[in-house]
């Protein structure tokens, strides 16, 4: 088995870099090795590598532990590893084919990519760009899953004309590419002359223009318009997932084709929990004679308030398992479990009383 690699090294960061560097650096390499973009035989084992990295890191209590113990240390609260969100690759598996879900990054894109498409080359027009939205969740919508209408605007297909521009639909032949789309140059080198071809400017690629401008869209063949649809939040999302929806952004350029839409997904916090992966993690305060005598305590989950018993002798920052208490599983059945972290407060002030009979006690344990 490979030597595991130094977390800080596998995000290309370092020791001292904030939340917001790591969290930015790991978008960027989920996004470069998703086994969805990235087809190399490693791509799968790099993208699972970046992941617990980012676990660790972006968790100051594992951050820390990992910084004072190494690998070692992140074994302690709660254990190491992915938790129940290891495996992303498949969420269109989960939400099925017909939410239009093609597949699952790290990052969104933002805009079209560079040069010209091979539909442009083929006549089809230019290329719609993407669209990249946020999306905030609540804590509890995160967890169990939640429908949402999302709204914004776009470029669609002008109605009046179907995206050719042309009034009436009447085209004739582009007369700066003469009907090809493409236009050539020549460009001379240190190597000799070399033609160069390139998108129509005229045309941009379709080989036909209008006769007369379509009077809705001016001639462009889309028109910028507000556009809604219904999202499905699977139970267990994680924080920093961006779902991509195909043929949901921008329409192309005289029937080119139409970009994809990218939703960023941002879990708001809890006031009392934190979630990690299925898991879900909370403090909870006892005083000294609970922690002694033994006892019972009132504990906040995502299912609601649940009554724990608190054994004899429970020393501080003891940790207690509550089964199946977490979220709904990522992938798979059933639910995650919570912890709990036990604080023991001591007194700082005592009465005159408290004073006697803490003495008492300490004679009588002596």
């Amino acid at each position: 088995m490979a030597e595991k690699r130094d977390y800080y090294e596998v995000l290309g960061v370092s020791k001292g870099a904030s939340k917001q560097e790591i969290k930015k650096s790991y978008r960027k390499l989920a996004k470069e090795y998703h086994p969805d973009r990235n087809k190399a035989s490693d791509a799968e084992e790099k993208f699972r590598e970046i992941q617990e990295a980012y676990e660790i890191l972006s968790d100051d209590q594992k951050r820390q532990a990992y910084d004072q113990y190494g690998f070692a240390g992140t074994q302690g609260f709660g254990g190491s590893g992915l938790g129940g969100f290891g495996d992303i690759g498949d969420l269109g598996d989960l939400l099925g084919s017909g939410g239009g879900l093609g597949g699952l990054l790290g990052e969104m894109f933002g805009g079209s990519f560079g040069g010209f498409s091979s539909n442009e080359m083929s006549g089809r027009g230019r290329s719609g760009s993407d669209i990249q939205i946020n999306l905030k969740l609540s804590f509890n919508e995160a967890v169990f899953g939640v429908e949402k209408k999302i709204k914004y605007q776009r470029y669609k297909q002008c109605d009046i004309c179907d995206g050719t521009g042309a009034e009436g639909k009447k085209t004739k032949q582009c007369e700066t590419c003469s009907g090809r789309g493409q236009v050539v140059q020549v460009q001379r080198t240190m190597l000799g002359a070399m033609q160069v071809a390139s998108v129509c400017p005229t045309c941009h690629g379709a080989g036909q223009v209008a006769e007369n401008k379509c009077r809705e869209c001016s001639g462009e063949g889309r028109m910028k318009k507000e556009d809604d649809f219904n999202v499905k939040i699977p139970a267990g999302i994680p924080d920093g997932i961006t779902l991509r929806f195909t043929n949901r952004g921008n329409s192309g350029i005289k029937n080119g084709q139409t970009g994809d839409l990218y939703i960023s997904i941002e879990v708001e916090p809890h006031p009392e929990l934190e979630r990690r992966g299925d898991d879900i993690y909370t403090d909870r305060h006892i005083n000294v004679s609970t922690a002694v005598l033994g006892g019972e305590i009132e504990v906040p989950t995502v299912h609601g308030k649940v009554k724990m018993k608190v054994p004899e002798g429970t020393q501080s920052e003891k940790i207690l398992r509550l089964k199946e208490k977490g979220g709904p599983r990522f992938r798979g059945s059933g639910n995650g479990d919570q912890y709990v972290r036990l604080i023991v407060d001591i007194p700082t002030k005592l009465s005159s009383k408290q004073k006697r009979l803490w003495e008492e006690l300490n004679d009588v344990s002596e």
